[in-house]
């Protein structure tokens, strides 16, 4: 599913506008034709640090893609481009990373996992990186 201007926000946090915000995208890949390929590039663009989980380890111009739950250090946001079955495997990994959100991006929506992250006191916004970014809403 596409990204479109539609923002619904669920529980949203204070946000300080300007702040890079450490991003893990997961879902990443390399492939242009892909939302999450855009994603980091527009989240290197906007000068957010960026880190990534997808199906293999690949480098996207200098944003190393890892297959592996690695334990990244002071992630701010987490966004979701992976569908609601392939989410259930990373539950434990994003809540003990314990990011300051998790935003379910177009045909990400999940629930189980909403519930899950208010109950761990992570905000949860439901939209598009894109859109957010460009107007600088993330």
């Amino acid at each position: 599913m596409a990204c479109n201007n539609s923002l619904f926000g669920i529980f949203i946090r204070k946000e300080v506008m300007g702040t890079p915000k450490k991003t893990l995208v997961m879902g990443a890949s390399t492939n242009p034709g892909r939302y999450a390929y855009k994603a980091i590039k527009m989240l290197e663009r906007f000068g957010h640090p960026v880190v990534a989980i997808g199906k293999k380890e690949e480098n996207l111009d200098g944003v190393a893609i890892e297959k592996e739950h690695i334990s990244f250090e002071d992630v701010d946001t987490v966004t979701l481009y992976l569908n609601p079955m392939n989410q259930k495997q990373y539950y434990d990994y994003i809540i003990g990373l314990k990011p300051e959100r998790v935003i379910f991006n177009p045909g990400t929506e999940n629930p189980e996992l909403y519930s899950l992250l208010k109950q761990n006191g992570i905000a949860i916004e439901v939209g598009c990186t894109l859109v957010m970014l460009s107007i600088n809403q993330f």
